[in-house]
This record gives C-alpha cells, sequence and structure tokens, in this order.
C-alpha cells in the first residue's frame, strides 16, 4: 500500500491541504479561505475554530481527492503563520477569545511600557528581536491582563498559550501535546535563542506563566500521533 506525507499549510488567510507522495510529487490539494475579524483600527484577530475547521476540511478534501485512505498517511507536517497567538482552556479545549494575528498593533501600549522602561536591549541580547507588537510575547501578556483571574488560571496550568502550530497540534492529538517547534518558540520574545529555552527573566518581565507555555521541540521531530477521531 503507498504511503503519502500530508502537509498542512495555515496561512493568514486560508488553510492549505497538500499529500505528497514518496517521490515528493505533489498528489492532491485542497485550500479554504476565512474571514479576517477587524474589531478596531489596528486590530486583526481570527476565530480559532475557523482556523482548525479550515484546516480540517482541507485535510480531508484531499484525501478524497486522492482516493487515498487516512491509513495510507504516513506523516503530516505543519507550516503556518507564526507570532499569531491562541490561549485555550487546557481540560476543555475550548479557545478563550480570538487569536491575536502577527500583523495586530494591539499590544502597541504593552510595548511601550516596556520600551520606556529601558528593557528592549535586555529582550533583543536574549532572543535577536526587537520589542514590537508583531511578537507574541506581548500579546500573551495583553491578554492575560485583560481579564481578571486568567493568569491565575495559567499559573495552575489550565490555560495554555500557544501559535497556530501548537493548537493545530494539540487538536490533532486530542489533547494530548502542548509543543511547539524552534522557529516558532524564536519569534514570542521569551525564548532565548542562545540557551534553547524559554528564558525566565523574560517571563516575569512580561508576567507570563512558564505553565501555560508549550513544550519546545525540533522542527523535524516527533510530535505526537494523530486522535483516532
Amino acid at each position: 500500500m503507498s504511503q503519502f506525507i500530508l502537509a498542512l499549510d495555515q496561512g493568514t488567510t486560508s488553510s492549505r491541504a497538500i499529500l505528497f507522495a514518496h517521490d515528493g510529487s505533489s498528489v492532491a490539494s485542497a485550500q479554504q479561505e476565512f474571514e479576517q475579524l477587524l474589531p478596531r483600527p489596528g486590530h486583526v484577530e481570527h476565530d480559532p475554530e475557523a482556523i482548525w475547521q479550515t484546516q480540517l476540511d482541507t485535510a480531508r478534501q484531499a484525501i478524497d481527492r486522492a482516493g487515498i485512505s487516512p491509513e495510507q498517511i504516513a506523516a503530516i507536517g505543519v507550516t503556518n503563520q507564526r507570532e499569531t497567538t491562541l490561549l485555550w482552556e487546557r481540560e476543555s479545549g475550548r479557545p478563550i477569545g480570538n487569536a491575536v494575528v502577527w500583523q495586530s498593533r494591539a499590544s502597541a501600549p504593552v510595548c511601550q511600557r516596556l520600551l520606556d522602561d529601558g528593557l528592549n536591549d535586555t529582550f533583543r541580547a536574549k532572543t535577536g528581536l526587537l520589542i514590537d507588537p508583531y511578537f507574541s510575547g506581548t500579546k500573551v501578556k495583553m491578554l492575560l491582563d485583560a481579564t481578571p483571574g486568567l493568569r491565575q488560571r495559567a499559573e495552575r496550568g489550565e490555560v495554555l498559550f500557544g501559535t497556530v502550530d501548537s493548537f493545530l497540534t494539540w487538536r490533532l492529538t486530542g489533547g494530548r501535546q502542548h509543543v511547539t517547534d524552534y522557529s516558532n518558540a524564536s519569534r514570542t520574545l521569551m525564548y532565548n535563542i542562545h540557551t534553547l529555552d524559554w528564558d525566565d527573566e523574560l517571563l516575569r518581565l512580561l508576567d507570563v506563566p512558564r505553565a501555560m507555555l508549550p513544550r519546545v521541540l525540533d522542527s523535524s521531530g516527533m510530535f505526537g500521533e494523530t486522535d483516532p477521531q
């Protein structure tokens, strides 16, 4: 029985799925766009359920178009819009609010306070990044600050943070794996690119609990097995 690799391409405006044969040739693909949510000027959001559903639908469509069974898929790879920030409940898997997209400038006030405190060099030395709303860390702080009790829930491990790859992997594995890869972690303003770990000083400055962060794996590593459902 022939085996295939399923590539999931979760982008800013659409989700795609492409099936590849053993020789690297593309066998089938599918793509779906989803709505961009613009609640106010400079703010960009996505519905996490739309991200999940369009990605799941395109995967099923690609499999159907190829005329194969899911059992013939040997591996799944994920590529995604980075920096986009999601929070969800560990127990239920339900998203907490919308995803804050990489384009969003919503966390600009958080960034300005950090810049006013002279912390740009601290973040840059450890992450290689400048303090900017583009990156995930200030988005996480903004979301935790906005909802009373949410940070305490995150400290208890009840609320999880992830970029899109983490959210998709969590769903694909039936909530068994809370993980990300180096390339996504390195775009959060919270990951030390020298020690290859979440940085305690940066987490303290952002007031982000370590308990809510995903485990970081090699980009070509084993992230888990899909849930049969």
